[in-house]
């Protein structure tokens, strides 16, 4: 009864709205990361533990009987996209000390080209014209908005080849974490699935903290806060949505709605930090909404 209660609720909810709130979820990261002053990889671990905390309790009553009769092969196979995740975390932070920001974003952002490739050769997605004619503006307008980050640069990075590469790495890992989403999710219900790929995720994260020899509990009450708030918005209402979504979407088209994280976080940066972007970044913003208007519009039917 519960079960299919929930299932009606639902479906009355539009992907593209949900896939609206999700962008919005996960462009006040950037936000919330810089006010931190913790490690970035501390503060992925908690963000992605406290989002694990916060959804036990649905996991333990709600769910209880689907997570016991999630097949060994489906818990691996999600534990290994809460691994993706974690690599995507960490190379991606990483990248940003070696090379610029502008290539590092460029670079991390090209997620829905291995996303697309991936779906047409391991899901038989169907991949339009005007699906791919999307993706290439979106990702264009990423790279003129990357352009905006060199405007009195200073450098490229002590070393740009690792730093590019680490963030290659990024964006491999995230396409991979989309694609095992979009697969398991046809038939793994939501808490189950992001219970697993987000516990499998903290894990990692812990031991790269750890590996880095990171302090795990020596912040002040303004951090702990700043973490629940990356797990409520970019955790619970970012990424779990956009799990929520790939029942439903194309992997294809969900990736490049992610294109939309970088848009708003630089419209957020304006009110909240007062840091007025570039012209390329305004105008790689205004081809990003376009690219993904494109994918949305392009969707096969039926």
């Amino acid at each position: 009864m519960y079960a299919h209660v929930r299932t009606r609720a639902e479906e009355r909810v539009p992907p593209s709205v949900a896939l609206g709130v999700a962008i919005l979820a996960v462009s006040t990261s950037a936000i919330l990361v810089v006010w931190s002053d913790a490690p970035s990889v501390v503060a992925a671990f908690y963000r992605v533990l406290f989002t694990v905390l916060l959804l036990a309790p649905f996991a333990v009553t709600g769910h209880r009987d689907e997570l016991r009769s999630l097949s060994l092969r489906d818990g691996l196979i999600a534990a290994a996209a809460g691994v993706a995740l974690a690599i995507h975390f960490a190379a991606w932070f990483e990248s940003l000390n070696w090379t610029s920001v502008a290539a590092s974003l460029a670079l991390v952002q090209s997620q829905p080209l291995f996303v697309a490739i991936g779906a047409y050769l391991l899901l038989g997605e169907r991949i339009t014209r005007t699906i791919v004619a999307g993706i290439a503006v979106a990702v264009g307008g990423i790279a003129i908005m990357s352009a905006g980050d060199l405007v009195g640069a200073g450098g490229l990075g002590p070393n740009p080849l690792f730093g590019n590469s680490l963030a290659l790495i990024g964006a491999v890992t995230m396409a991979a974490y989309v694609l095992v989403g979009r697969s398991l999710r046809q038939r793994v219900p939501l808490i189950p699935y992001v219970t697993v790929v987000y516990g499998a995720c903290a894990l990692v994260l812990l031991a790269i903290a750890v590996g880095q020899g990171q302090p795990l509990l020596d912040y002040p009450g303004r951090e702990w806060i700043l973490f629940l708030a990356m797990a409520v918005g970019p955790g619970v209402f970012g990424h779990t949505v956009v799990n929520w979504a790939l029942a439903r979407v194309e992997s294809s088209v969900v990736s490049v709605t992610l294109l939309g994280e970088p848009v708003g976080g630089s419209a957020l940066a304006v009110l909240f930090l007062g840091e007025v972007p570039p012209p390329p970044t305004i105008v790689g913003g205004a081809v990003v909404l376009g690219g993904i208007y494109l994918t949305v519009r392009g969707r096969p039917s039926g």
